[in-house]
């Protein structure tokens, strides 16, 4: 995500305006300058013709949609919001009181109650997710200490909603009254070590924390793991459970978050002229990725393939997106290239669109300086439209949506979009679902700190 804000404190004044008559010429970098764009493509499949193919075998997601794949994914498709008033804490001193909870979410059916009680919210989540996904791949309870099995999730706060809570009870309550599990509550890589000890994974681990573009870059990385030879099987994915006092305060002082309390379904509106800022959404999706001879050796049933990733910097601003939006379009270059397929081959693209003034304008503009004229014919819409921004989960979120749309050949609306924009002038799918021919799909993360990811997705043949 990238967050702007009104406060010109913290956002430099030539950061407020996003343009939408750059050429749509290409970006020339030191790489294209070495290699054309044909070229470097070329080289690039004819490298991953040589290595393993990766497939999506088992999904698990625990959304403010529901608690499944299937449930997430018809209520996608049916334009449903899981957007309310917030109840983990009194919202009423804030400017914003609404966001994408969790709904029912119940820890003891996942684990047992005691070890619920040692575990963040973010962790549980993740296990959910990935005791979801194993069974859906067909794998047993657990990998029984396989090293060829890895674990790679990303995160934008992990537990660091327990660490302030942690904290407040330091101070009323003295440091004798700290949880003796709170150190190992609070560190970003608790998710990642907790599903290798739950499912018995002792190879690849790892944590991603980019914050909003975590979940696409873990689940980029865990492919390409498996592509290079390091794992046979990765989960992968994101989780984030950020919905407390401290994150609305945050990003309430910035002003970056919608005040549409009084119409909290209506608030993300990703794309729509009368954006007012994004909503904050939690929970955890996590996917089996595996070797294709591993799953067809197994009779595995196969979701769709990750075909490539790209991830870079804007090297621009903390918050702010970089208007010529370079960063932006060059991730999606590079993600096609690494991939292997051409601007003509995408069918579609899930939008990282938070529902932001800046952010959506500027990813139109880098959609339109890599696709040129073709980017008028190609369908997009915003899964956080539905479910709000949940950081570190949200591109894993989205590629939950990606996976179904290519199962299924139809794509999710964007909802709440009402008031066209001249700066977004594309076609965002609005409103309703759309039956559609999708072979191949692009889905982009954008994070704050200018870090992006983009993933290649395509029907399994």
């Amino acid at each position: 995500m990238t967050v702007e804000s009104n406060a010109q404190v913290l956002i430099a004044p030539e950061a407020v305006s996003i343009t939408n008559t750059v050429p749509v010429a290409p970006i020339e970098t030191t790489a294209d300058r070495r290699l054309s764009p044909a070229a470097l493509a070329e080289l690039q499949m004819q490298a991953r013709a040589k290595k393993p193919r990766v497939v999506i075998t088992g999904i698990g997601a625990i959304t403010p949609l529901g608690h499944t794949p299937e449930e997430f994914w018809r209520n996608l498709l049916a334009g449903k919001s899981g957007i309310g008033p917030v109840t983990r804490f009194d919202a009423s001193p804030y400017k914003t009181r609404i966001a994408g909870e969790l709904k029912e979410f119940d820890a003891t059916k996942y684990v047992d109650a005691k070890d619920a009680r040692r575990m963040g919210r973010a962790t549980l989540y993740a296990l959910a997710a990935a005791r979801d996904a194993i069974a859906d791949a067909g794998y047993k309870d657990t990998f029984e200490e396989d090293d060829r099995v890895g674990v790679l999730l990303g995160t934008a706060l992990g537990g660091f909603v327990e660490a302030i809570e942690g904290h407040h009870i330091f101070l009323q309550k003295g440091p004798d009254r700290v949880s003796p599990f709170l150190a190992s509550v609070i560190l970003p890589n608790m998710p990642s070590f907790h599903l290798a000890s739950r499912f018995r994974a002792r190879g690849y681990n790892s944590t991603v924390v980019t914050a909003c573009a975590a979940g696409t870059h873990a689940l980029g990385e865990a492919a390409e793991l498996v592509r290079n030879g390091h794992a046979d099987v990765m989960l992968g994915g994101g989780t984030d459970a950020i919905i407390s006092d401290i994150v609305f305060a945050a990003f309430g002082v910035m002003r970056a978050m919608s005040t549409r309390n009084d119409d909290p379904t209506h608030a993300s509106r990703p794309f729509d002229k009368d954006r007012d800022g994004f909503i904050v959404g939690e929970g955890s999706a996590v996917f089996v990725l595996e070797r294709l001879e591993n799953a067809l050796a197994r009779g595995a049933r196969i979701y769709a393939e990750i075909l490539g990733y790209a991830t870079n910097s804007d090297a621009y601003h903390f918050a702010a997106p970089d208007p010529q939006a370079i960063g932006a379009t060059l991730v999606m270059k590079r993600a096609m290239q690494n991939a292997g397929v051409s601007i003509e081959q995408i069918d579609y693209i899930n939008a990282h669109g938070t529902s932001t003034p800046l952010n959506d304008a500027g990813e139109t503009l880098a959609v339109k300086k890599v696709f040129g004229e073709r980017a008028y014919r190609i369908p997009i819409s915003s899964t956080k439209s539905m479910v709000g921004h949940s950081m570190g989960a949200a591109g894993a979120f989205e590629a939950v949506a990606c996976t179904m749309t290519l199962r299924d050949q139809k794509i999710h609306p964007t909802a709440n979009y009402e008031t066209p924009d001249p700066a977004c002038d594309l076609d965002y799918v609005p409103n309703i679902a759309r039956d559609a021919k999708v072979n191949v799909v692009l889905s982009n993360s954008f994070g704050l700190g200018g870090q992006n990811a983009c993933l290649v997705l395509g029907k399994y043949k």
